[in-house]
């Protein structure tokens, strides 16, 4: 995974077919609304307005998902971060919000429920903390 970039979007909550478009642009790099409008229509069973895709490409402009340019008379956008990197900010936010129930016992009493493979996650997690731990020098 890709550690935490230092650039954050100004809002992480997205919509389906916000997630859906920003997937796009993360696949093509650069697009135009032509590009995103087409790629959607590819799935016949699918109608979406061309004006829709440009208010959903403003949206996640405004929110801080991509920039745009323009190059002659088309305007393109491109992402500010990775799907790696997007990835990392959503999975460092949702930690956050997990530890914020701030009771060991709680989120300990979870484990009861986690199977083989997710507990030997948690281990090498723990492994991976008490390195950190080692290497500033802290104490527990």
């Amino acid at each position: 995974m890709s550690p935490l970039p230092d650039y954050r979007p100004k809002q992480l909550s997205l919509g389906p077919l916000e997630t859906e478009i920003l997937n796009i642009i993360w696949e093509l790099k650069s697009v135009t609304v032509k590009d995103v409008h087409k790629q959607i229509l590819s799935d016949p069973d699918r109608e979406l307005a061309y004006t829709s895709v440009t208010t959903v490409l403003n949206r996640l402009t405004n929110k801080g998902w991509l920039t745009t340019y323009k190059k002659g008379r088309v305007f393109y956008w491109e992402p500010l971060v990775s799907k790696e990197e997007a990835t990392a900010i959503k999975s460092y936010e949702q930690l956050h919000q997990f530890l914020a129930i701030s009771n060991p016992d709680v989120v300990a009493s979870f484990a009861d429920r986690l199977d083989t493979t997710s507990l030997k996650k948690l281990e090498a997690i723990a492994s991976r903390i008490e390195e950190i731990r080692r290497q500033r020098g802290d104490r527990k």
